[in-house]
């Protein structure tokens, strides 16, 4: 078993990885929360018919009474009215501020249930057990917890950090290519932003086979990358915002879909490669950076670019959490591995995008 510990004082927990883990939730949940009774299990309507009995077994075997919530699949779960209902639901099963949440699923029920842990009761301790892998390497390490609301996603949220966060790759088999590809553009961020030489490690392996042939390695790596930044900068003032790159733009592309038509990783994919054209045209980025980024993306099946209007990159700066009056902080790369925030006015930022 691979572990890390997130060393936030007050607030540590481990992140622990290895095939077959989720035969072992149960007693990995007993040692994280020793005083809990219940747990009460949010996962949604993928997931459970795969999974979920596993985990209840596994739960139960540890002790543990259980109570379990299945949410629609999707996006649109991640909403006010899901986060009443799950409130509701909680209530109704007894959850009482010594038990805990667990979260069984992507980062949509990440997400939910990580925002109602945080505020039900004012607050009970959550464990994170993702099953894709984007949220394996991103949402279920760092404890930001959100919904999604009419002006744009995760615009009501909280932090709320896991007691645990449990990553069994076996449950990555039964992804579609597209949805592990869409992990995949979280995972060639890193590379971008923080290890050239991770970077270089994902170039020579351009497929999911080879990939997964050293998943293990791939999600070490992506998690010790983020728990460092979110170490130095948990409430993403700082240091954290690097893990942005290539979100700016995608939020963009998202809102352009009705986020329907783009998934978060297709987006941050072709953000990516036009923050890095963005570098090199303001001559921070090295030439040939985008190209270099969009090499690893398209065997995946992930675009490089993807269509949208002035007054949809507009609308999306303008409601970007990062941006701060009339200037927006862009995640731009001075060399690969190595990101800074860049500070420029919205409107000369559009006025490059045209």
């Amino acid at each position: 078993m691979k572990t890390l510990t997130v060393a936030l004082p007050g607030r540590e927990y481990d992140i622990m990885i290895e095939r077959g883990l989720l035969d072992k939730a149960g007693e990995l949940c007993r040692a994280a929360l020793p005083g809990a009774s219940r747990l009460f299990v949010v996962t949604d309507s993928n997931v459970a018919p795969l999974y979920l009995a596993r985990l209840e077994d596994s739960l139960t075997a540890a002790g543990f009474r259980t109570a379990c919530y299945t949410i629609p699949a999707g996006e649109a779960s991640k909403c006010a009215g899901q986060l009443a209902a799950l409130w509701e639901a909680m209530m109704e099963a007894g959850l009482t501020r010594t038990d805990a949440v667990v979260a069984l699923g992507g980062g949509v029920v990440g997400d939910l249930a990580g925002f109602a842990a945080a505020t039900i009761l004012r607050g009970v301790d959550f464990v994170q057990i993702p099953t894709t892998l984007l949220s394996q390497v991103d949402s279920s390490v760092g404890g930001k917890v959100a919904i999604d609301l009419r002006a744009g996603k995760n615009l009501a949220g909280a932090f709320w950090q896991p007691r645990l966060v449990i990553m069994d790759p076996d449950t990555l088999d039964t992804l579609s290519d597209a949805t592990f590809a869409d992990g995949m553009a979280e995972v060639i961020k890193y590379g971008c932003i923080l290890d050239q030489t991770f970077f270089d490690f994902l170039a020579a392996r351009p497929g999911r086979g080879e990939i997964m042939a050293e998943i293990e390695h791939v999600l070490y790596t992506c998690c010790n990358l983020k728990r460092m930044v979110v170490e130095e900068d948990e409430r993403d003032t700082g240091e954290r915002m690097l893990l942005n790159f290539g979100h700016t733009l995608g939020h963009a592309y998202e809102k352009a879909g009705n986020y329907e038509k783009w998934t978060h990783g297709q987006a941050v994919a072709a953000g990516m490669v036009q923050a890095a054209k963005l570098g090199e045209t303001l001559g921070i980025s090295p030439a040939g950076t985008a190209e270099r980024i969009a090499a690893l993306l398209t065997p995946l099946g992930l675009p490089v670019d993807i269509p949208c209007t002035h007054e949809e990159y507009a609308a999306a700066i303008g409601l970007d959490k990062k941006g701060a009056g009339a200037d927006i902080s862009v995640i731009l790369l001075e060399q690969m591995g190595h990101a800074i925030p860049h500070k420029m006015p919205k409107a000369a930022l559009l006025e490059e995008l045209k």
